[in-house]
């Protein structure tokens, strides 16, 4: 459908608000991609989305774990070239890969990945915490650009932490090689997520998606406070991501600014970070921009300052700068 004169206008005034607020906010300015491509070095970062999935096709190169089919591959690629042709016009320099579930422990295309573009991926991987040598593991990992470890967090797995060796012995290595624990997580498991963090005071633990709370609709308060409550520990940060899957599930997302404000409260700004799950926040009609607009555009609570923390300052030192 052709765009009437009026609509054109609005779309230009809204892209030039958008640059002005980029160029204006210090730390992200839009002309770093345009010194890159004349080769001149990018003295500022832009934006950081602090979670992305990469898989290539189907291929012998990368077989499939054991439990997953080529059919359950969808979409049936979504490669680091075809992500920075999604986030980059939305002035996105760097990712935090999180390794995909696809291939189980088997994270050699995400180290592939970060191997071709060290300056802008950043991973967080899967290990197999039963294995004995799981520390050691962790230790070369971040050699080769981990920061990170993800584990499935679902009330039924943290409620056997307590008795699993494994889990103790990531929890202490993370502290040591100032590395991640990051949680996809259910509401049902904040209560052990806390106690675990009791006695891993030291450990940085990322919770992802916002513990997943409001994934079945409306956003539960006692759900949120549980949440909320892991604030105490100054090591506990906070995803503020996939939009498209939580709440109502459709843009522009406003619906999930109440929720995203109390943990601004609870954590303050710098311990929160977006990130936009791609390639599943593009699965239409969800869009990339939309994802980031609700933090840019849209979150009129927090300052300019607050929003560099979320969109950029927190995962950077999270996952770049150590």
């Amino acid at each position: 459908m052709k765009r009437t004169d009026a609509e054109t206008n609005q779309g230009i005034h809204s892209e030039y608000l958008r640059r002005e607020w980029l160029i204006g906010s210090g730390a992200l300015v839009a002309g770093v991609f345009l010194k890159e491509q004349r080769g001149e070095a990018a003295s500022e970062v832009g934006f950081v989305d602090a979670h992305v999935h990469v898989w290539p096709k189907v291929s012998d190169d990368y077989p499939l774990a054991s439990e997953y089919k080529p059919n359950d591959v969808v979409p049936n690629s979504f490669t680091p070239s075809e992500l920075f042709n999604t986030c980059r016009p939305s002035f996105v320099q760097r990712v935090v890969l999180i390794q995909m579930s696809f291939f189980g422990f088997d994270n050699r295309y995400m180290l592939d990945s970060i191997a071709q573009y060290p300056k802008y991926l950043a991973g967080v991987a899967i290990v197999d915490h039963q294995a004995k040598d799981v520390a050691e593991v962790m230790t070369n990992l971040r050699a080769k650009g981990v920061r990170g470890y993800r584990l499935y967090a679902n009330a039924a797995n943290v409620a056997g932490w307590g008795s699993t060796p494994g889990i103790h012995t990531m929890f202490s290595a993370a502290a040591q090689t100032n590395q991640s624990i990051c949680l996809l997580s259910d509401p049902e498991a904040l209560p052990g997520i806390d106690a675990m963090m009791a006695k891993y005071p030291d450990t940085t633990v990322v919770i992802d998606h916002f513990s997943r709370i409001g994934m079945k609709g409306d956003v539960s308060k006692s759900d949120l406070e549980n949440l909320c409550r892991l604030a105490r520990f100054r090591n506990v940060y906070v995803k503020t991501s996939a939009f498209y899957a939580l709440g109502s599930k459709k843009s522009p997302y406003k619906d999930l600014l109440p929720m995203i404000r109390t943990l601004r409260d609870a954590f303050g700004a710098k311990r929160l970070m977006w990130g936009s799950d791609c390639p599943y926040q593009v699965q239409a009609p969800h869009t990339y921009g939309d994802s980031i607009a609700l933090i840019r555009d849209h979150a009129d609570f927090l300052s300019d300052e607050e929003k560099r923390s979320i969109l950029a300052g927190t995962a950077e030192s999270l996952f770049f700068s150590n």
